[in-house]
């Protein structure tokens, strides 16, 4: 395991030394600090940074985040979880960057009764999922406002190119029954993996299928190769993506081929161009500014949010698990830790407001997405 990292955060104010303070609360953080997932995974981990920062203290409780590197493999955050829990002692597990990687944490998760909060887009039916919740939006919620958005503009046919993974398969399988209820043909379902360097083949069946439109289910910096590869081509139809996309990497290799495109966002993106009504508008803006603190520039992505809203869910619950009297540390406190998440309500944070329940894995509704076009380098809102 390489390039392994560890933050202790425990402020109160003290002015003592970090390592000197005995934190009674602990978080276990996993990312892809290395690795083709890594342009989300340095995000996630700057957001932690700016969460652990922005609130350290919970119900009277110092926290110490534990953070490790995956590298972006599944097996290693697998054992990066199993490490945090047994040997750290965690009270959480927040991670990782990948679906893949966070499916491997769940079963640790589910075997040792310890909660997560996944950051990446996963879903666990049923007990094996009974120890998760997930923040980011699910597909079908994103890609319903994709449907609507491209059925508003004429679009009868798409075309669909995915990774060859979960996430791939979250988005089509979201992508078939809207499109069908729309009225709207999916012509292809072609798919590459995230390490791949040419999706030459894909794109020209893509092309020779003629769509209106075309849907990738890609994330990060990899989500832009079918997008270079339709505008080398001279492909001009409607380009759309997911809120996994929302990613300056993405924008920088994408360049001129994601010009225009447009995707699903939670509002943290705009979050200036949200009315002062909407309650998301303040929160987001906090991070913003609980981001330059701990990272000296402004944010650019959607991820480094998730994590701020992951931590604020943590704390959330946390102040409710601490008042039944249970110690942080123990077996006990993990199960009122989990009762308290998953029946979390009306919390507000950056990328929505969050309602979760104990056989739901999500907690986003219709106030969790905003639809964005890339204009000129900058997402900007849709009304």
């Amino acid at each position: 395991m390489k390039a392994m990292h560890r933050l202790a955060v425990a402020l109160a104010g003290t002015g003592l030394a970090l390592n000197a303070l005995a934190a009674d609360l602990k978080v276990g953080f996993i990312t892809s600090l290395s690795g083709p997932v890594s342009s989300l995974g340095i995000p996630y981990d700057k957001g932690i940074k700016a969460a652990a920062a922005y609130k350290s203290v919970i119900g009277g409780h110092k926290v110490q985040l534990v953070a490790l590197d995956d590298t972006s493999d599944p097996a290693t955050a697998a054992r990066n979880a199993r490490k945090l829990i047994e040997e750290d002692k965690v009270d959480v597990v927040i991670g990782t960057a990948g679906s893949p990687g966070a499916l491997a944490i769940a079963a640790v998760a589910r075997e040792t009764k310890t909660p997560l909060i996944s950051i990446a887009n996963a879903n666990l039916p049923g007990e094996d999922g009974a120890w998760m919740v997930t923040l980011p939006q699910p597909a079908p919620l994103m890609v319903n406002a994709v449907v609507e958005r491209m059925k508003k503009s004429g679009v009868k046919t798409v075309g669909y190119i995915g990774f060859s993974d979960a996430w791939g398969d979250l988005v089509y399988d979201s992508l078939v029954p809207a499109a069908k209820a729309a009225g709207i043909q999916v012509l292809t379902n072609e798919r590459f993996a995230r390490a791949d360097s040419s999706v030459t083949g894909q794109v020209l069946k893509i092309v020779a299928a003629k769509p209106d439109a075309v849907l990738t289910g890609t994330s990060g910096t990899p989500g832009a190769l079918p997008y270079r590869a339709l505008a080398e081509r001279g492909w001009k139809g409607q380009i759309y993506g997911t809120h996994a996309l929302i990613n300056p990497d993405f924008v920088r290799v994408g360049g001129p081929a994601v010009e225009g495109l447009l995707a699903p966002t939670g509002p943290v993106i705009v979050a200036e161009q949200l009315p002062e009504s909407n309650p998301i508008r303040k929160v987001a803006m906090d991070f913003r500014s609980a981001y330059q603190k701990a990272n000296g520039a402004v944010p650019t992505d959607a991820f480094s949010a998730y994590s701020f809203d992951a931590w604020l869910l943590f704390a959330n619950a946390a102040e409710r698990a601490l008042a039944t009297k249970v110690e942080p540390g123990t077996p006990q406190f993990r199960v009122a830790l989990r009762d308290a998440i998953v029946n979390t309500k009306e919390l507000v944070g950056t990328h929505g407001v969050y309602n979760f329940k104990p056989d739901n894995r999500y907690g986003s509704d219709e106030r969790s997405r905003v639809m964005v076009k890339l204009e000129k380098g900058e997402w900007k809102l849709v009304p």
